[in-house]
């Protein structure tokens, strides 16, 4: 925050102004007296000055207001016609009468007086040192110039000193670039100046011309403040709107909001106030001009803002706007000389409102021309505000369960990870997974009402019974899911055992009593994992082991995790798959939605094992990151999808291939040049390949994935994020990485025709993603419904079993065959699908 200084400081700059003045002046009395013959002129040039001295342009700066006037026109015949001393007299005497007419407090009355004054006596003294100035020649238009603007430059000087006194460096700064403008403007006018000058030393008839020239000229400078007024407004219009939009769904609109509206309307105080609604809390928050942060109060009585909301029209009440006299007084006792409230509307209902208070600099006020820029601004405001509440709702939804309102299986897991880097020695991250046990039964016999009546109330006394420090959630189905951090892994035993009981107690629904037991899997981190994922796989089996456990709480041990131990036992297998071609590629069609053209496929492992059968991609790649076999995996798909890719494009069928990479292909600085060693080997453009990387993958909150995936999209090669949705990021996030892509997770897509909140928040990814200039591709397509649906909200791309599932080259060979209408390929367009069975 900045430190203010009450205005009476200024006397530290008024002072010694006031003093250079008189020193000056004294030295010009004994150079160069004012002669006997100059008293008509001056009293001339002085009715001259302080009709000059009106303000034609005004830049507010913090509290304080920097006028620009055509008082140096004056002084260039001042300076000409007069002696030095008598256009300090001359000078002096206007500013006293144009700061008298102003009405301005004493200490800036004086301070104007004495920068006037000592900016004119020290011009005079350089006009003093010059030759005389008998003709009106390029000589003597050198010595009026540097004198006048040697003024200027002094009223700079001593303006940016007095504001850099009472409001701090930032004033000063803000000053200064207001400079170049200020001196344009006294050059301008020094100009105009001569050239009056010489008209009148040429004929006095020229003051007919020259009264013709000044009423165009003041109506000329009055028309390019308007303008100038306007052209800042739009500039910072635009400027509010696009920082708006930037910073609606982080969380940080109120700050930029208010901190702009306030520099806008150069307002000493910008306030927004939102009702509580829903689980909306009240929003009161104030932008000062002299606090970095926002305030929790208002400057303003609560009964203007809600007067305005239930008139549902603007409230203006100053000097300049009018208003109840009553009411003018009270906001005087609060220190408020003028206020304008409009109210924040979502169609017809008002949902809060924007005030601005005090107009800036000791003389201004809110005029009435001021009310339509703010109404405009707060009509901004309000669809920011609403779009900034959207989305948070939707963020709501997707983190939470809609039956119990409890956090979901996905903010559980970013809640797991987030604790387990902030984890302090001597601690475990408790994971406890509750399953209830014949919800089943309940849902058969009485209804699933009555089926979720017990979840409800199981959820509600898990969150009673919980310590406060857990985050008790519900995974989906009949399991819950409570985490936090404890001394040991048998104090999770025990917690859960506690718990396992206050849940136990009787349930009584209406005339109905139902007893209703859990089994319970604990797992802890480090010990049985190290992320979220594997602690959510293992408290699963935990769980599932307890069903058949006497006490029905289980801690999890490596003997169940039997699946492990087979991924453990493939891991030989594996290498030799890889060496010998045991491994094949599949390839799953990616169709355009909208007029279903083919557009690519996406290159998928497959491995049949001779012994255990079909192997499922998520063991075989598990084992290859384990066993260090991932970057041979990968190369393998690269390869053939290249390889492929090159035989359509020979067959004047080019089609794009999509291949997936881990995230530690991201931390392989050699990466990159791999991949181009194979486009060249291949003779594949970039733009035919694809790289998907899982969400997880680049957004782990770190930076390190970002330099390879720079190096990559530098190839010209694509760059996907797959699997969007099922991490805990925002699309905000995917503006600071240079992908082209999202696809949008199969369990939100598969889910649109039944669930309206996976419709929302796919509808949502693929509007702000197009916002942000991304292709979005849908996975899990099976039906013609969720195909309506996602053409409907203009979604671009798609894939899934409704188009083909992934087949290998010679069945994806016969599908081209039976599903491509060979017309369009021959016509050099995107192979166009003939039927979609």
């Amino acid at each position: 925050m900045t430190r203010r200084r009450p205005t009476e400081h200024a006397w530290l700059i008024t002072g010694p102004l006031a003093a250079v003045a008189v020193l000056i002046s004294l030295i010009l009395a004994l150079s160069t007296p004012i002669r006997p013959g100059d008293a008509l002129v001056a009293v001339v040039l002085l009715a001259v000055m302080v009709v000059a001295g009106v303000p034609t342009l005004s830049f507010v700066v913090r509290r304080q207001a920097v006028v620009v006037t055509l008082t140096e026109i004056p002084l260039v015949l001042a300076f000409y016609r007069l002696s030095p001393l008598a256009v300090v007299l001359v000078a002096t005497i206007a500013a006293i009468m144009t700061q008298a007419y102003r009405r301005y407090p004493p200490p800036k009355f004086w301070f104007n007086v004495a920068r006037d004054a000592a900016g004119v006596s020290v011009a005079g003294l350089v006009v003093a040192a010059a030759p005389t100035l008998d003709e009106v020649g390029p000589a003597t238009w050198v010595v009026l110039s540097v004198a006048v603007t040697t003024n200027t430059l002094i009223s700079l000087l001593a303006v940016v000193g007095v504001i850099t006194l009472l409001q701090g460096w930032q004033g000063s700064r803000e000053t200064a670039s207001t400079a170049l403008q200020v001196l344009a403007t006294t050059a301008l006018n020094v100009a105009v100046g001569l050239l009056i000058l010489i008209a009148l030393a040429t004929t006095l008839w020229s003051v007919l011309l020259l009264a013709a020239l000044a009423a165009a000229g003041v109506l000329l400078y009055r028309s390019y403040s308007q303008f100038l007024r306007q052209h800042r407004t739009l500039a910072d219009i635009y400027e509010l709107t696009r920082a708006m939009s930037e910073v609606g769904q982080q969380g940080t609109l109120a700050d930029v909001l208010l901190g702009r509206i306030r520099s806008l309307m150069q307002a000493e105080y910008a306030t927004l106030w939102v009702p509580a609604q829903g689980r909306h809390p009240e929003v009161l928050l104030t932008a000062r001009l002299d606090d970095r942060g926002l305030l929790d109060v208002a400057q303003t009585p609560a009964a203007l803002r809600e007067r305005a909301r239930d008139s549902g029209g603007t409230l203006a009440v100053g000097r300049a706007l009018g208003g109840d006299p009553e009411l003018r007084r009270e906001l005087s006792s609060r220190q408020v000389k003028d206020v304008i409230v409009v109210p924040l509307r979502s169609g017809q209902a008002v949902i809060g409102t924007l005030e601005v208070v005090n107009r800036l600099s000791d003389v201004g006020h809110f005029a009435p021309s001021d009310i339509p820029i703010f109404e405009t601004v707060a009509a901004h405001a309000a669809v920011a505000l609403e779009n900034s509440r959207l989305v948070d709702r939707l963020r709501h939804d997707a983190y939470h369960d809609a039956l119990t309102k409890l956090p979901n299986r996905r903010r559980i897991t970013g809640a797991l990870d987030e604790a387990a880097k902030i984890r302090a020695p001597g601690e475990v991250v408790a994971l406890l997974l509750f399953d209830v046990d014949g919800l089943r039964q309940v849902n058969e016999s009485l209804g699933h009402a009555a089926g979720d009546k017990v979840l409800v109330e199981v959820a509600d006394r898990l969150r009673r019974s919980a310590p406060s420090s857990a985050l008790v959630g519900r995974a989906g189905g009949d399991e819950f899911l409570v985490t936090l951090r404890l001394e040991s892994a048998d104090a999770a035993l025990e917690l859960a055992t506690e718990l396992r009981e206050q849940i136990r107690d009787e349930m009584v629904f209406d005339a109905l009593t139902l007893d209703v037991d859990t089994a319970v899997g604990v797992a802890v981190y480090p010990d049985h994992g190290s992320d979220a994922a594997a602690l959510l796989q293992r408290v699963d089996l935990a769980a599932t082991a307890a069903k058949s456990v006497p006490g029905a709480v289980q801690l999890f041990n490596p003997a169940l995790e039997s699946r492990s131990l087979r991924r453990l036992g493939l891991a030989g297998d594996l290498r030799r798959a890889l060496e010998e071609g045991g491994l094949e590629v599949y390839f799953q069609p990616k169709v355009t939605l909208r007029d279903r053209r083919l557009v690519g496929v996406e290159c998928l492992a497959r491995w049949e094992h001779p012994t255990h059968g079909t192997v499922a991609p998520e063991d075989f790649v598990a084992v290859a990151e384990h066993t260090g076999q991932l970057d041979r995996l990968t190369e393998l798909v690269l390869r053939e999808g290249l390889r492929r890719s090159r035989d359509w494009g020979d067959g004047a069928q080019s089609l794009a291939v999509a291949v997936n990479i881990s995230v530690r292909s991201l931390t392989d600085q050699h990466f990159p040049a791999r991949v181009q060693e194979l486009l060249d080997e291949y003779g594949v453009p970039p733009q035919r390949l694809t790289l998907e990387i899982k969400e997880s993958g680049v957004m782990d909150g770190t930076d390190r994935p970002i330099p390879t995936l720079h190096r990559l999209r530098d190839l010209g090669v694509r760059l996907s994020v797959d699997d969007f949705g099922t991490g805990d990021s925002s699309l905000a996030h995917l503006r600071r990485l240079p992908v082209h892509e999202v696809k949008v997770d199969r369990s939100f897509v598969q889910g649109m025709a039944t669930d309206p909140g996976d419709l929302a928040i796919v509808n949502a990814v693929v509007t702000l993603s197009q916002q942000f200039g991304l292709a979005v591709v849908a996975e899990g397509v099976e039906s013609e419904l969720t195909l309506e649906l996602l053409q409907d909200i203009g979604c671009e791309i798609g894939q899934g079993f409704l188009f083909s599932r992934p087949l290998p080259y010679e069945r994806l060979e016969a599908w081209f065959g039976a599903q491509v209408d060979p017309e369009t390929i021959s016509a050099g367009e995107l192979p166009r699908l003939r039927v979609v069975p």
